[in-house]
């Protein structure tokens, strides 16, 4: 009686092995465990190459913009030309301007001109003034002619500064960057300062030699 009891006790305390049908279930299930897990390995893995890539792709942009400014650089360094273009004209517009102005000045006169030719009649009124029988020609000519000739020349050399200057502001070009071409404005400018650089030095000598609005009765 105490035998039997036993062994059913121990029949009892052993563990029921799995049927078939839960080994299946257990094989599915670690092959569904491993399976996300592979699938989720190349996802990070991806997601790793790209980021990569991109940064890459970064870096080599990087790397061309600074190589592209370098070469800018250089080829600006080798030109010579390290102002603005706007800027490189500056100075001869300015002086083609400064060459019509003075053209103008020796047609219609100026300031200094009429100190000139007032001063040039004081002195000849001076002299008169020591002379006790001064004749008619001595009085005109100290009185007026010496007048106009010192305005004629001082015409005359407001336009020869006129056609100084017209000429080298028309030939800077020749002597400065190649490839560069004068602006327009400022050939027009410096052709009108050679124009009237030419007319107010022709008729200032006219005047000075008399050959044009001589003193009358003196001519």
């Amino acid at each position: 009686m105490t035998t039997k009891t036993d062994a059913n006790t121990k029949t009892d305390a052993q563990p029921a092995a799995p049927t078939p049908a839960e080994d299946e279930a257990l094989a599915e299930a670690a092959a569904g465990t491993g399976g996300e897990a592979d699938a989720a390995a190349p996802a990070g893995a991806d997601a790793d190459t790209r980021a990569e890539a991109r940064d890459e792709a970064r870096d080599e942009g990087e790397a061309h913009a600074e190589d592209d400014a370098e070469e800018a650089a250089d080829e600006l360094a080798d030109s010579g030309d390290v102002t603005a273009p706007e800027s490189a004209g500056v100075g001869q517009g300015a002086a083609a301007i400064v060459s019509a102005a003075l053209g103008f000045l020796s047609l219609s006169g100026s300031w200094i001109g009429t100190i000139v030719s007032a001063r040039e009649t004081l002195t000849g009124q001076l002299n008169l003034s020591t002379n006790a029988n001064p004749g008619v020609a001595a009085q005109v000519k100290e009185g007026y002619t010496d007048g106009w000739h010192a305005t004629a020349a001082v015409g005359g050399f407001f336009a020869l500064l006129a056609l100084v200057v017209a000429v080298v502001v028309l030939a800077r070009p020749a002597f400065g960057a190649p490839g560069r071409p004068q602006a327009a404005w400022i050939k027009s400018a410096a052709w009108a300062g050679v124009s009237l650089g030419v007319i107010g030095l022709i008729l200032a000598v006219a005047k000075y030699t008399d050959l044009i609005f001589g003193t009358p009765g003196l001519s």
